[in-house]
């Protein structure tokens, strides 16, 4: 069974805490991706970012995203596997979260990005489509 370590994206680009939200949407934008680890200083795992915080929680309030900074952003402990767990775990953990992205740590070390993609690359067919179906089911 592949483990995260196996079939995760290890190029990791964070967001800093104290970026703002224009930083982070560029560095969306030049990566292609729709998601950011938020790192502090420390280079510890402050949360994620999505491009759909940004809109919904941002622009959609009218704030300026000049002014608001990846950190504000960031809601309690991030949803995180270990770079050893297998491939059924990340699937049960992204369900019961409701997630389609998890940052991948090994001790307290960021070290990689595992989607829904990449699992469905990895295990046959059926449990990914569960995984999606449970996912989708946010209302």
């Amino acid at each position: 069974m592949p483990t995260a370590r196996d079939i995760m994206t290890s190029d990791v680009t964070c967001v800093r805490e104290q970026d703002d939200l224009r930083v982070a949407a560029r560095r969306m934008a030049e990566l292609g991706v729709g998601a950011l680890p938020i790192c502090g200083d420390d280079n510890r795992l402050k949360g994620m970012l999505t491009d759909r915080d940004i809109v919904v929680k941002v622009l959609a309030e009218g704030r300026d995203p000049g002014n608001v900074t990846a950190g504000e952003l960031a809601q309690g402990e991030a949803v995180t596997i270990g770079a050893d767990d297998d491939a059924i775990e990340i699937l049960r953990t992204m369900g019961k979260h409701q997630v389609r992205r998890l940052p991948v740590i090994d001790g307290h070390e960021l070290v990689g990005i595992v989607a829904v993609a990449d699992v469905a690359r990895s295990l046959p067919e059926r449990p990914v489509g569960d995984l999606i179906e449970a996912i989708s089911e946010r209302g």
